[in-house]
């Protein structure tokens, strides 16, 4: 499967955060972030694992009890059923790809 970026709309998730699907197969999906300075992401959990890059911005990122500094070019895996959240400190964008596929994020 191949995507051009223009075939996706970015969706409002939360105040702040925009989210549009990049790729997606049976197994994975691929995602892309835009979060505006200030957002917050609830703590929350989910049974997807999650792996994120940073590609420009800044967030500060909790994962189960460890909170960290994420600048461009850092990267994170959240195991599925693992509580999260972050806030963000610079306006950012970020990829993630989730597993299993996440179906409500298909578009």
């Amino acid at each position: 499967m191949f995507m051009k970026s223009a075939t996706t709309e970015f969706q409002q998730v939360l105040d702040k955060i925009e989210m549009r699907t990049l790729a997606y197969g049976d197994n994975t999906l691929m995602s892309e972030f835009r979060l505006g300075k200030g957002a917050q992401l609830p703590r929350h959990s989910h049974p997807h694992e999650q792996t994120g890059y940073l590609i420009s911005g800044q967030m500060q990122l909790t994962i189960g009890d460890e909170t960290f500094q994420v600048e461009p070019g850092d990267s994170w895996t959240i195991g599925g059923d693992i509580e999260h959240d972050a806030l963000v400190l610079k306006d950012s964008l970020a990829v993630e790809v989730f597993s299993p596929l996440r179906e409500d994020y298909l578009p």
